[in-house]
């Protein structure tokens, strides 16, 4: 079992420096009022991944530390969240160490690593339960009730939750989809047309890939065919000579008559050798362009109405590129991507049918899991009452009766609701129940919500009863009380520090009280005093053994750690707590 072992608290509020010792079974710590008791409970939330307050900063320091060391069980829940945040185990305990500073950083380290505190929230989950005033406040609300009671069915309830919440998600998924194909439908219809309109411009051009690109180079080439068959011509009559002027000088007879010059040499030199092979490289060379020229001016002819047509195509492309893209493949692109999404919108009255289908089954689904989920609920809440109403007797409140109400609320029509009971009613993602816990204190009393039918006192036992049947069927190793005890007195009050030592049997319970008959009954007792000036210091918390222990429980009596009659008293409570321990 997981043990809260000690903790380290500096700079927290009143507290400077202090250690408290924890050990197994019933703790309790005690104090004078605004001694720091609380702060116990608050270095243990920080610890526990609680919210960063700088205000808990005590004053004149720059940072508040809080240092914990909990033993783990090697292979439980907790050792192996924290093992995969890459902490590691101190010899079987695990260290936690939470700093906030003055001006509300916050730091959180785990088994010597540094940590999101979201980790140590996680944790909580398996260490401790921690309860306070503001526990008791959120017990009233419907909603908390409800999950207390799921929690306490265990598989019975989350077996058909999981289901039924799978299945509101995807209802949800399909109502939205639906809701946006029928709201929408006239903006649908009207990008269908504009889609099919621009589709059929495409179609009707009959772009080809790269269409634009070629019949742009054949548009300037046509346009200036007459210069270009000129310069072609020029060309080769300055190469291969013209055949009406036998006196001109062309670059075929020129480099006809360098190789000649060099042929009657060459053997006499290998470097002049190399130059005539590359001159007669020239001479064929010319001889190849000056034929190609040849051609290119016969085959390259004025042609106004091959130009006209394409113009006129070039046009009709250049009406695609302007509304559809920027070149004839980003037109293209378009069309194919518009076709698909086209088809997408023409099949919206199919996709609104089987969307409607789907979700009338779910709805159906919904239904059978939602009276599942009641029936489940109810069977529960007549099993955790009956326990809870069982350890209110054994809290002084014997006569005291514990139930649920759980009822679902009409829905305004049928399409709004899921059909519990014959009934068509309102639903949410944790089905259609309201679940309210009511208590009757005596006999002859009719249950009323906890909230109106329960004091101060009776709503704190309420909450130490549940606790405790929770600790039967969902146990933590670490249960923290923060005066849940409050307004509680009297014989009550023994009955619950009796209860709370039965509860430390199974699990490790600390307690802050300021009643000593529930102090009577710790296997250990911490004393929170504050120094002269002020704050509470390593000193300030102690282990009360012996005479010391009698004479704080002197003081919490009577206010006089001296007087004999409370002194009396108190010895009287030792010795019945150990009677019933």
């Amino acid at each position: 079992m997981s043990v809260l072992e000690e903790m380290r608290i500096r700079s927290l509020g009143v507290i400077d420096d202090a250690v408290v010792e924890l050990s197994p079974g019933f703790t309790a710590v005690t104090g004078e009022t605004g001694a720091g008791k609380t702060m116990v409970v608050t270095s243990l939330g920080l610890l526990l991944g609680g919210r960063a307050d700088p205000a808990l900063v005590r004053v004149g320091a720059k940072a508040a530390v809080v240092e914990g060391r909990i033993t783990v069980s090697e292979g439980d829940a907790a050792a192996l969240r924290a093992e995969e945040a890459g902490a590691e185990l101190d010899d079987g305990a695990l260290l936690i160490s939470r700093t906030v500073s003055a001006e509300g950083r916050s730091r959180a380290h785990l088994g010597g690593r540094s940590v999101p505190v979201g980790v140590l929230t996680e944790l909580a989950d398996e260490l401790v339960a921690v309860h306070g005033q503001t526990d008791q406040q959120g017990l009233l609300k419907p909603a908390r009730q409800r999950q207390a009671l799921d929690r306490y069915a265990g598989d019975g309830v989350e077996v058909p939750h999981a289901k039924y919440a799978a299945a509101y998600r995807r209802l949800r998924a399909v109502a939205t989809e639906l809701d946006e194909l029928t709201t929408r439908a006239r903006e649908r219809a009207q990008e269908a047309d504009l889609l099919r309109f621009g589709l059929n411009e495409v179609a009707a051009v009959e772009p080809l890939p790269g269409e634009d690109t070629e019949l742009a180079a054949e548009a300037e080439r046509l346009g200036h065919a007459e210069a270009l068959a000129s310069a072609a011509s020029l060309a080769h009559t300055a190469l291969a000579g013209n055949p009406e002027d036998p006196e001109g000088v062309d670059a075929t007879t020129v480099v006809a008559a360098a190789g000649q010059s060099l042929e009657a040499v060459r053997a006499h030199d290998p470097a002049l050798a190399a130059l005539a092979d590359r001159i007669g490289e020239i001479s064929i060379l010319i001889a190849d362009v000056s034929g190609e020229l040849a051609g290119y001016a016969d085959q390259l002819e004025a042609d106004p109405l091959r130009l006209a047509a394409v113009e006129e195509r070039r046009a009709a492309l250049t009406t695609l590129t302007r509304k559809y893209g920027e070149d004839i493949a980003a037109v293209l692109a378009w069309a194919q991507e518009g076709a698909g999404r086209l088809t997408e919108l023409e099949g919206d009255d199919e996709r609104i049918g089987e969307l409607t289908a789907e979700r009338d089954a779910l709805r159906t689904e919904l239904s059978a899991l939602g009276q599942a989920l009641t029936d489940a609920r109810t069977e529960a809440a007549a099993r955790f009452a009956e326990a809870v109403t069982e350890e209110l007797a054994s809290l002084a409140m014997p006569h005291a009766r514990v139930s649920f109400a759980i009822r679902q609320t009409e829905a305004a029509d049928e399409a709004s609701g899921i059909d519990i009971g014959g009934r068509s009613v309102v639903y949410g993602p944790s089905g259609a129940d309201e679940v309210e816990l009511l208590l009757a204190p005596h006999p002859g009393a009719q249950p009323r919500p906890i909230a109106k039918g329960a004091s101060g006192g009776e709503l704190s036992r309420v909450m130490l009863a549940v606790e405790v049947v929770f600790a039967g069927s969902d146990p933590v190793p670490t249960y923290l009380f923060d005066e849940v005890d409050a307004g509680v007195g009297g014989k009550a009050a023994v009955e619950v520090g009796r209860r709370l030592a039965k509860l430390a049997r199974s699990a490790q319970v600390v307690v802050v009280t300021h009643l000593p008959q529930v102090a009577a009954f710790a296997d250990r007792q911490l004393l929170v005093e504050k120094t002269v000036d002020g704050s509470v210091t390593r000193s300030g918390v102690t282990v009360l053994e012996g005479e010391d222990r009698v004479r704080e429980l002197s003081r919490m009596l009577a206010g006089q750690e001296d007087s004999e009659t409370a002194r009396a008293h108190a010895e009287e409570l030792l010795a019945t707590a150990r009677k019933d321990g």
